[in-house]
Parts: C-alpha cells; sequence; structure tokens
C-alpha cells in the first residue's frame, strides 16, 4: 500500500549574533612602568594588540572594546573591525565598563557577548571560539581546573550583571551557578597588574 511521505518543514535555522568585547578602562595604577600597561609591550607589540588581536582572529560577529584611563588609538589603528568606546564612568568600577559594553550590544542587536580583559595576553583566539559554541545562558573559560576569562554572556542574563562596582560578570558566576557552563580552555587568562607581571611574558 502507497504511503505518502510529508515533509515536516522546522522553520528557519535560528543564527545566534556572538560579539566579543574587551575592557580596557582602568588606570592600572599597580603599573608602575614608563606607560599605561596596556601600551606596555610584549615581544614588539603592546599588551591591548596582543589582546586585541586574539579576540578578533576568533571570527566572532562584532568586536567592541571599551577605553576610559589611557588613549589606546595608536595601537588599536591595525584593527579596522574593532568599535572603540569610551567610558567616562570608568573610576567607579569594572561594572561600568561592562554596561556600556552591555548597551553596545544591545544597541546592535547582539544575542550574546563575550567579555575578556585587555591586560591578559595568555588568552588565545581559539578560547573565544569555544566559548561562542556554548549555549549556556553563561559560558566561562576554565584553564586547567581554574575558571578565568573570557565569560559568554546570553542576552538573558544582561539585566542581572551589577552597574556600577568592582564586580562584573564575577557576580554571576557566584551567584547563579545554575547557569554557567564551565569551558576547558588553553591558554592562561593571568593578568599584568605589575611591572614584574610584565616581565614574566618578555
Amino acid at each position: 500500500m502507497f504511503r505518502p511521505k510529508f515533509l515536516v518543514y522546522r522553520g528557519p535555522t535560528e543564527i545566534v549574533k556572538v560579539a566579543g568585547a574587551l575592557l580596557a578602562a582602568g588606570s592600572g595604577s599597580r603599573f608602575l612602568g614608563a606607560t599605561h600597561k596596556l601600551l606596555a609591550e610584549i615581544d614588539g607589540e603592546s599588551v591591548v594588540s596582543h589582546a586585541a588581536r586574539s579576540m578578533m582572529n576568533a571570527h566572532l560577529d562584532g568586536y567592541v572594546l571599551i577605553t576610559g584611563a589611557a588613549n589606546l588609538g595608536s595601537a588599536l589603528q591595525e584593527f579596522s573591525g574593532l568599535a572603540v568606546i569610551e567610558n567616562p564612568d570608568f573610576r567607579r568600577g569594572i561594572a561600568t565598563s561592562l554596561s556600556v559594553a552591555v548597551e553596545w550590544g544591545k544597541a546592535e542587536d547582539f544575542d550574546a557577548l563575550i567579555v575578556g580583559l585587555a591586560d591578559q595576553p595568555g588568552v588565545l583566539a581559539s578560547s573565544w571560539r569555544r566559548l561562542s559554541d556554548s549555549s549556556s545562558p553563561i559560558a566561562v573559560a576554565n584553564y586547567d581546573g581554574r575558571s578565568g576569562n573570557p565569560v559568554r554572556l546570553e542576552r538573558s542574563v544582561w539585566p542581572l550583571l551589577p552597574r556600577i562596582g568592582d564586580e562584573g560578570a564575577r557576580v554571576l558566576l557566584r551567584t547563579r551557578p545554575e547557569l554557567v557552563e564551565q569551558v576547558a580552555c588553553e591558554g592562561s587568562s593571568d593578568d599584568i597588574d605589575t611591572v614584574e607581571d610584565l616581565s614574566q611574558w618578555s
């Protein structure tokens, strides 16, 4: 007996737009070198350039860098696809820079932001890519069992983020663990706070 076949239309594949956000607004007061720490060089390239290149080599849908205390323009000239936004309230804590990134993400209609710090040159492009593949509300890079950066934040959790103070997404990692996926990554999220830290990378 002939049985007709019915094709089930499942609708278009949902496209998730994911952007990278690099926070680079802090004063770096513990770094007592001749320049701001993000402009200090590792192998002939500034710290912020290392971080920006890793993020942009992940081939995400958009990129933003939040500035504040230092003028980083000279170090970012080659990154033509990078939006640079100043945070005038950077002195009120890293949460204010995260808020600026989130507002940009809303305006550009992204579904998720992957947020990293510009003083962490050991974060690899592969970490950004692995986080972009997550479907959890929050995903955090994990290096040998230790949570670090970047952190992927789905649009649904943006209203839960603090808007002021010295903690950003870490608040949600601590208070909403049921939303968090740990993503194993290579590299390191060690940051550069002092001249001694910088010497370990050179």
